[in-house]
């Protein structure tokens, strides 16, 4: 059986959750219909704000590595939506490389492969890992702290196809990012399925096209179920050419956030809230919660010290910062424990599997919490996100999890349009 939920649900308004009760069978309806127009990634989470006048999501990861944070009474779960993932690609696999990123040495990350495996392997695939490692020169196996191993084998390359030493693999399944970019050995696969397919990772993607794909989908949700857009969206904008170390767009940064902060404003008096707004700046590409800053007065920005210049200027694989975007701030004012907290969505095709609280004992509601000292908390359902209770209030656990679930999907249908939207010339092929 699965717990009920122990952690505080607060929040100042119960209107949003409502409206999404009350319309939830014209919710269904319409997500249906988009997924019969898009093709889900195979899997994905999202960070969510919920300020109560708002609920939004604020990070799409099409890499997730969080799988061993997720409650163990949602493997069922898990394994369902993977079987519908694989069988949407390819109906008759029986054998995937799951690729894995090069953290060797962090169990925590290490324990989300060994989830991974766990699920796909419940489906009844043969799951084999494929290192991208140049000292992983033949099978390597690795001890988890929980007892467990792994073992990361040498990739192999044959043709316009990726495998092991006597493994041909139906499909590519990564769960690295591609930071650094494409390796060659990964380079044009084109009669195999790789998924994500690698323009999704970090090397090209940009988090201002998923906001752009972001705002069509939520324009068109919105007329459908007659909401504001912005009480799911967080207004953005973006800023290029920048250099942290010289101060090179120092002020035309500065001018677009006092723009975002006075239409924030001019939002916050229409809805009557009183809280102060703020704006995340954020590298444009990567992830790991590098290259943040939450500004509340544009003239922060002018003159930044050297540990802010620094802090702003490089993320993931010593990539340098050039291109920012800058999106509208949304309070958390959900707690565990009296700690301020945010909640995690994972999803696996379009369906939503789990996720919990990420929470930080010494960050504000107005702050990133996506920075060392967080800690987890899976989030224990009384039914999945997807099994609204009508007879219960708006803020019940199954009804405040519908809303979660209902504004991940959205996020997930967003990234599904940003794939599509930036998928190169030379499409690939693959069949199996």
């Amino acid at each position: 059986m699965v717990p009920h939920l122990t952690t505080a649900l607060t929040g100042p308004l119960l209107e949003l959750e409502k409206h999404f009760l009350d319309n939830a069978t014209a919710i269904e309806r319409w997500m249906r219909t988009q997924w019969q127009e898009h093709l889900p990634p195979f899997y994905g989470s999202t960070d969510l704000r919920n300020s109560g006048f708002k609920l939004a999501p604020v990070d799409l990861n099409l890499f997730p590595g969080g799988f061993n944070n997720l409650n163990d009474a949602f493997m069922p779960l898990c394994v369902q939506a993977a079987q519908a993932a694989i069988e949407r690609i390819c109906v008759g696999a029986t054998a995937i490389l799951l690729i894995p990123e090069n953290h060797t040495r962090n169990q925590f990350y290490l324990q989300n492969v060994a989830k991974l495996v766990s699920i796909l392997r419940l489906t009844g695939l043969e799951v084999r890992l494929g290192s991208l490692l140049p000292e992983i020169t033949a099978p390597t196996v690795v001890e988890l702290a929980n007892g467990a191993s792994l073992t990361l084998e040498p990739l192999e390359r044959h043709g316009r196809r990726l495998g092991l030493k006597n493994f041909d693999p139906c499909a590519v399944l990564l769960n690295n990012d591609l930071s650094a970019g494409v390796p060659t050995v990964m380079q044009d696969l084109h009669d195999q399925w790789v998924i994500p397919p690698v323009h999704a990772g970090w090397h090209s993607r940009r988090k201002s096209n998923h906001a752009a794909a972001y705002d069509r989908v939520t324009r068109e949700f919105g007329a459908a179920i007659g909401i504001d857009p912005w009480r799911i969206n967080p207004a953005w904008d973006a800023c290029s050419g920048l250099d942290f170390h010289s101060r090179t767009g120092e002020q035309e940064l500065a001018d677009k956030v006092a723009a975002m902060l006075d239409n924030i404003r001019a939002k916050y008096k229409e809805y009557e809230v009183t809280d102060e707004p703020f704006v995340v700046v954020k590298a444009d590409a990567g992830t790991y919660g590098m290259g943040v800053m939450t500004v509340k007065d544009a003239a922060e920005l002018i003159g930044l010290n050297r540990k802010q210049r620094n802090k702003m200027s490089v993320v993931k694989e010593g990539l340098e910062v050039h291109d920012v975007i800058i999106q509208e701030g949304v309070h958390t004012f959900e707690t565990v424990n009296n700690a301020v907290a945010e909640p995690v969505v994972y999803m696996m095709d379009h369906y939503v599997v789990g996720g919990f609280y990420r929470v930080h004992t010494q960050r504000g509601r107005d702050e990133n919490l996506n920075a060392p000292g967080m800690h987890f908390e899976p989030l224990a359902f009384e039914a999945p996100c997807s099994l609204p209770d009508c007879n219960q209030g708006p803020d019940a656990p199954p009804n405040r999890f519908y809303a979660y679930g209902v504004v991940a999907r959205l996020a997930l249908l967003a990234a599904s349009v940003e794939i599509e939207a930036t998928e190169p010339l030379v499409t690939s092929d693959a069949t199996d």
